[in-house]
């Protein structure tokens, strides 16, 4: 198949903004320290929502079933998240690409990716308008336009990822550690009776008395709503660098701390959050208003400063803190959870910075939505999917890995996955459904109170039957040969995109016959898995097309259709009850005429919906008869190609021996002359000496005859060898050299120095005016050779010898945003005649040939620079104003060179 070369835009090939979205974490960049990474996790604890939910629940159930749900609820997500936290740290991996190669498959991980992004979408809207709310409390701004600021603002923080996270957090710890600790201290030490009176809280109905079952239920199914949490510290985690006996202490104890440890301070803030809700009832307080942290916060500071003004200011900065510290880890997350969702649904990528606008934009809408209000109801069912996600996840980890069904180790590639693996999908559909059964009340009020335990349990033991029963053969759809063995910090080039990754993001290609990385291995549209099909049809038709695959079926058209409506009908659904809910429609239930209206609102929005996706269908078919004719194209256009490289193999190989037998000619004619003469004369002289007449002049002769054929043999001899010596440079000059990293500064004054005799020889003064921060992943050998050859071009016919004021000038500057570097080169001697500029870089061209010129020194600069750096090299010259080369290639080498395609390319012209 044809290589086209996919150039990213700036956003996604800058990994200082892309973050290694969508990769494996390379070792290059995980370059922070363990306690730093710590850091960085735990700053996202700050959120707030867990004092809301802290509150909400010990408002609607008591103190007693309260804190139980809390201990036993942290102590399960401590245990779920440890696994989880170990293999990411260790993989180097997020929690979507862990979930890939966990059970789920690639395309079947996009599930738990839309679930993952709506964690994200959710709590980044909670926190908002916690925000929000702080701010219309000591601002008076409008709660909408709060929620615009407060959400915009979170942007820029995130757009480096966690380069700008990672300082942000630490700067902002210590403050924010004090300003959270503080208030509790003057509480509990000015009023120690409030610690009585939370304990014996009943609930707002006082009748949450003691430990209730069901309402321990209700309560924890709140609280596994926090279970996805560890998808946001993993998303640090993977960036640890690699565990050693040297940091193996730092190491575990970064990953304890900021992976599964997290529950440890959320559960004390929950608890805090409860504590904050009784006292804020005791002081006037509503119970709306007792949830909502900024009153909290406000009542909590009033224990600390007298002055109400004061204690709102420092409640509002608090909040403020705290808000900043977790939305950019949702911001963050969330970035990284919908590029990995829409990669496979859409095969495009346009930047995980295009996402984390995309993230916050929804959640701003959902901030408007009063997402707030409805705090309970939307975390139970959102923890609904979430435990079932979660609880597959662990089983395969926990479980499934350790029995040897699963592999023991993870594969997030598309090259070797199947697109589904029953194991995580079938287990998280079959949990889900049965939660959500439960928690409509299917299976009386004690289902309906456990549904978070059922769904857990339901999703791991139902991922360990279907891992047994399947025995594990969706996992791994073919093995990887090639660079699973190789080093972690082994560089390959990717064939398509040509940069170059560690190997553990890499896959060999059989459908472009090279390597190819994890994320242009997602992107391709036109493989359609072709190396997971079986051999015999990969070794049959590389590159092939599958009519079958593109031919238009009605049955399948028919039920592409079906599918996307039902889908769509379930979402205007969701859409109709959320606008229900959140608009408090309810009072109106009882009102038939109104039922009647929204039924048939929601008919005619779902008539339109069906146009909307008839027309998605065939708009599918007409792109897939698009990209059948693209790929015929394509095929047609590599066969021809195939045969115009072989024409110019023919053609070049014919024009090279040409004129090599051209240049050899004269001088090989001229040694047979001289051998000849020098044959005739010495047997006439031979002759004369049989003959007895050989006399000292006649000798004298004769010794002057051979002393002059040796010497115009020897210089033609030489002529010859200089000629061979630069053909054969021409053609192995640059086999064995491979991309390497070097200063070109250093370069530059390497290569003057070896020059430095030839230089002082003929009195030239050499200028030099590179930067010194101009590093480049290059051939050094190869741009040395260009740079001595445009030296010794100059030296040869461009400046006389012993010219005053001779000078070559050297200047480098990067260009491109420092993707290219350009070169001028230049001299003050005679300068080029216009009319020869357009044929300096021919082979076997020059002016000086009866001077020792080979005609072959800029030849072999414009294919050095043109076929091997990757780049181009100009002239611009004047008689009697010197001569001024223009080189300019990439800062880092795009592929390597190939020798064969080297010595068949044509030559080109500069003109």
């Amino acid at each position: 198949m044809l290589r086209v070369k996919r150039e990213y835009q700036s956003w996604v090939a800058n990994e200082s903004l892309e973050d290694y979205a969508l990769r494996y974490a390379a070792s290059s960049y995980r370059r922070w320290a363990p306690g730093v990474m710590a850091n960085t996790a735990i700053g996202g604890i700050s959120f707030l929502a867990l004092e809301a939910i802290g509150a909400s629940i010990t408002l609607s159930y008591g103190f007693q079933t309260a804190m139980v749900a809390i201990v036993v609820v942290s102590l399960m997500i401590f245990l779920v998240s440890l696994p989880i936290a170990y293999w990411c740290s260790v993989s180097n991996v997020d929690i979507d690409l862990l979930t890939r190669g966990a059970g789920f498959g690639y395309v079947g991980s996009t599930i738990t990716s839309l679930i993952y992004g709506s964690f994200t979408l959710i709590f980044f809207a909670i926190e908002t308008a916690i925000w929000a709310q702080a701010l219309h409390l000591a601002l008076g701004l409008q709660l909408a336009l709060g929620y615009l600021l407060c959400s915009l603002v979170i942007i820029p923080l995130v757009f480096f990822g966690v380069t700008s996270i990672s300082k942000l957090q630490a700067w902002s710890q210590p403050f924010w550690v004090v300003m959270l600790v503080l208030p509790f201290v003057f509480i509990l030490s000015k009023d120690p009776a409030l610690l009585h009176a939370w304990t014996a809280y009943d609930g707002l109905d006082g009748r949450a008395a003691g430990f209730n079952l069901l309402m321990f239920g209700a309560a924890s199914g709140v609280l596994f709503s926090l279970v996805a949490q560890i998808g946001e510290q993993a998303d640090y985690l993977r960036f640890l660098p690699e565990r050693t006996p040297q940091n193996r202490r730092a190491w575990w104890t970064a990953m304890l701390l900021a992976g599964p440890g997290w529950i440890v301070i959320g559960a004390l803030k929950v608890s805090a959050g409860s504590l904050l809700a009784v006292l804020a009832l005791r002081m006037g307080s509503s119970a709306a208003q007792a949830v909502e942290p900024v009153h909290m916060f406000v009542h909590a500071y009033r224990q600390v400063v007298d002055d109400p003004a004061l204690a709102l200011g420092l409640a509002a900065v608090f909040v403020t803190v705290s808000q900043v510290k977790i939305n950019v880890t949702n911001a963050y997350s969330g970035s990284l959870a919908w590029s990995n969702c829409f990669v496979r649904l859409a095969h495009y990528h346009p930047g995980r910075v295009v996402w984390l606008v995309f993230n916050v934009v929804i959640a701003l809408l959902l901030s408007l939505l009063g997402i707030f209000e409805t705090l309970q109801t939307v975390l139970s069912v959102y923890s609904t999917v979430a435990i079932a996600w979660i609880g597959a996840l662990v089983a395969d980890l926990v479980v499934l890995k350790r029995t040897g069904i699963s592999p023991p180790y993870i594969e997030f590639k598309r090259a070797h996955l199947y697109n589904f693996n029953p194991v995580g999908c079938g287990a998280t559909a079959i949990a889900a459904a049965v939660a959500v059964l439960a928690y409509v009340g299917s299976f009386g009020e004690a289902g309906q109170a456990f549904f978070g335990f059922i769904a857990f349990g339901v999703a791991f033991l139902a991922a360990i039957a279907i891992g047994y029963a399947t025995g594990g053969r969706y996992y791994i759809a073919r093995p990887d040969v090639h660079y699973r063995t190789l080093r972690k910090t082994t560089l390959v080039e990717c064939s398509i995109c040509e940069r170059q990754y560690e190997a553990p993001d890499m896959a060999h290609c059989p459908f472009y016959g090279g390597p190819i990385c994890s994320l242009c291995c997602g992107l391709e549209l036109h493989c359609h898995d072709h190396c997971k099909k079986p051999a015999a049809a990969q070794a049959a038709a590389p590159g092939s097309l599958d009519p079958s695959r593109f031919a238009p079926r009605a049955w399948r058209r028919f039920g592409r259709f079906m599918g996307l409506l039902g889908v769509a009908a379930v979402l205007l659904g969701a859409a109709f009850l959320l606008t229900y809910r959140f608009m408090d429609l309810h009072d109106l239930s009882n009102d038939a005429d109104f039922l009647h209206v929204m039924v048939r609102l929601y008919a005619a929005t779902l008539v339109v919906a069906s146009l909307g996706t008839w027309w998605i269908v065939l708009s599918q078919e007409r792109q897939e008869q698009s990209e059948r004719e693209l790929l015929e194209s394509i095929q047609h256009l590599e066969q021809t190609r195939r045969h115009l490289v072989e024409s110019e193999k023919l053609a070049s190989l014919g024009g090279l021996v040409a004129g090599v037998a051209h240049e050899i000619n004269t001088p090989a004619g001229i040694l047979v002359s001289s051998a000849s003469y020098l044959q005739d004369r010495t047997e006439a002289v031979q002759q004369l000496a049989t003959d007895g007449v050989l006399d000292s002049e006649r000798q004298q002769r004769y010794l002057r005859d051979a002393d002059a054929s040796a010497r115009l043999m020897l210089s033609n001899a030489q002529r010859i060898a200089q000629l061979m010596q630069n053909f054969k440079q021409l053609a192995v000059d640059r086999i064995v050299e491979a991309p390497q990293a070097f200063n070109l500064l250093e370069l530059v004054q390497s290569t003057v120095h070896t020059l430095r005799p030839k230089v002082e020889e003929a009195g030239v003064a050499v200028h030099i005016d590179v930067p010194a921060d101009i590093d480049l992943q290059s051939y050094p050998l190869a741009l040395a050779q260009v740079l001595t050859n445009l030296a010794v071009n100059s030296l040869q016919h461009g400046l006389e010898p012993g010219r005053p004021g001779a000078a070559i000038s050297l200047r480098a500057v990067l260009e491109q945003g420092g993707e290219e570097v350009r070169i001028d080169y230049s001299d003050n001697g005679r300068g080029v005649e216009a009319a020869l500029e357009g044929r300096v870089f021919d082979p076997f061209f020059t002016t000086r040939r009866m001077l020792g010129g080979s005609g072959l020194g800029l030849y072999i600069v414009h294919q050095i620079v043109s076929r091997q750096l990757g780049g181009s090299v100009t002239l611009q010259g004047r008689p009697g104003e010197g001569a001024r080369f223009t080189l300019q290639f990439p800062t880092v080498a795009r592929r390597g060179p190939d020798v064969g395609l080297i010595l068949a390319a044509p030559p080109r012209s500069a003109g």
